[in-house]
């Protein structure tokens, strides 16, 4: 699923931790998440969509947890999954104790809203006892009023300090398998954030744009914010937060860290975006192949051109492709032309070639 690329960005070196078996930070590759858009306490529909989740290849996903049922239903949930489950959780300790106790594999937390120091320290111990991380979750709708007071508005220090603060809390108390975010809804305060937490801490950090927006817009904002801190070297973990199908926030995840070769899953497919030269139908085309190439699991990079003449040379680095001209077209594999076909058929003989790769 990974692959060595030169122009892959070095990764800033982080505190490595485990989240349900699977590593989070150091070395390990950005880990992709997800968070269920269902009623927890709705087992049935919880485990259905976190299995549509799985499929499209999301690796952790973080449920809510607003009552005792919703943290009771943690222990059915996990029966019936493959992926760790993060429970999220404000204000009420409890809840965080019983999520744990029903099998959550992490916490997403903010150490200074969960109650006293008393409170802090229970949670901190199960967490510790059953070797479950922590997320501090900074949001710059939920800073502390103090530290609005002191800042008049969350910038990005304003986030970074909160963050500061709740670190503290959990290293007094000896527990250091911790996770950050620190997410607004605008673009270049997070970014900045997150550089600002980057340059003082060494804990490994989850990083998106919160509150994105619907499909659209949500996924460009994501693209930019996230593909800037990606690009540095920024980020363990990544969620696209949409006001979409969650399904749709893994794809935009996988789609950015394929841009950046931070991760290789699934195919990547290159089209031409045509022009007056091009005499077939490559938007239909394209659709068709993206639709049948869904469940792909295996790196694959396609082509889909319009020209003749510049379309192998222009995706020269494709494994596979096409390009059409008047009722008739060429296969060709890295730029070198193999068969020329009729119109009709380019689909079926490229689909064909794809399985046999």
């Amino acid at each position: 699923m990974e692959e060595n690329s030169p122009g892959m960005p070095k990764k800033k070196k982080t505190k490595q931790i485990t989240l349900g078996g699977i590593k989070i930070g150091g070395n390990a590759p950005v880990v992709v998440q997800s968070m269920t858009k269902t009623d927890t306490c709705d087992v049935s529909s919880t485990v259905s969509q976190i299995k549509r989740l799985q499929t499209a290849g999301c690796e952790t996903v973080r449920v809510a947890v607003l009552n005792a049922e919703a943290a009771g239903a943690i222990k059915s949930i996990k029966k019936k999954i493959k992926i760790p489950l993060i429970a999220d959780i404000h204000f009420d300790h409890r809840l965080a104790l019983e999520a744990l106790e029903n099998g959550a594999d992490g916490l997403r937390i903010n150490p200074g809203n969960i109650g006293s120091k008393l409170k802090v320290r229970e949670v901190v111990s199960a967490a510790k006892d059953k070797g479950v991380p922590i997320r501090i979750g900074v949001n710059a709708g939920s800073l502390e009023k103090d530290l609005l007071k002191k800042y008049k508005h969350p910038f990005a220090r304003a986030l970074v300090e909160s963050a500061g603060r709740h670190i503290k809390i959990l290293e007094d108390l000896k527990f250091r398998a911790i996770k950050v975010s620190l997410k607004t809804s605008d673009v270049m305060k997070t970014v900045e954030a997150y550089r600002l937490f980057s340059e003082k801490f060494r804990y490994p950090v989850h990083i998106g744009i919160s509150e994105a927006g619907p499909a659209f817009s949500g996924t460009i904002k994501s693209a930019v914010g996230l593909g800037i801190l990606l690009s540095e070297g920024i980020g363990d973990t990544i969620r696209v937060s949409l006001t979409a199908d969650p399904v749709e926030e893994v794809k935009v995840a996988y789609e950015i860290l394929k841009s950046l070769h931070l991760r290789q899953k699934g195919p990547d497919i290159i089209s031409c975006p045509t022009c007056g030269r091009c005499r077939i139908d490559i938007r239909g085309i394209v659709d068709k192949v993206e639709s049948k190439m869904a469940g792909v699991k295996k790196p694959v990079t396609v082509a889909v051109m319009g020209c003749i003449v510049n379309g192998p040379g222009e995706a020269r680095e494709a494994d596979i492709g096409i390009a059409g001209g008047k009722g008739m077209g060429i296969l060709f594999k890295h730029g070198k032309v193999v068969k020329t076909l009729k119109e009709r058929e380019l689909l079926s003989t490229l689909m064909r070639e794809i399985k046999k790769l």
